[in-house]
């Protein structure tokens, strides 16, 4: 439990000091990718990247 705990934990920090890069790509910026205001504050659900993300994470992982 703890070695996956730690391993999502690196998955995430990963990700987030890769966004800046990808953000260069287009990633967070894909059509199915939402922005909106709720109460002044903006939400982002990156529902494209994700799945886009997902896929080549599943290629390397395939082809390791």
């Amino acid at each position: 439990m703890l070695r996956w705990l730690l391993v999502t934990f690196l998955a995430l920090l990963l990700i987030n000091w890769l966004l800046p890069f990808l953000a260069r790509f287009g990633v967070g910026r894909l059509p199915g990718d939402f922005r909106f205001k709720l109460a002044g504050r903006e939400c982002f659900v990156p529902l494209a990247s994700t799945v886009l993300l997902t896929l080549v994470a599943s290629l390397i992982a395939r082809a390791l």
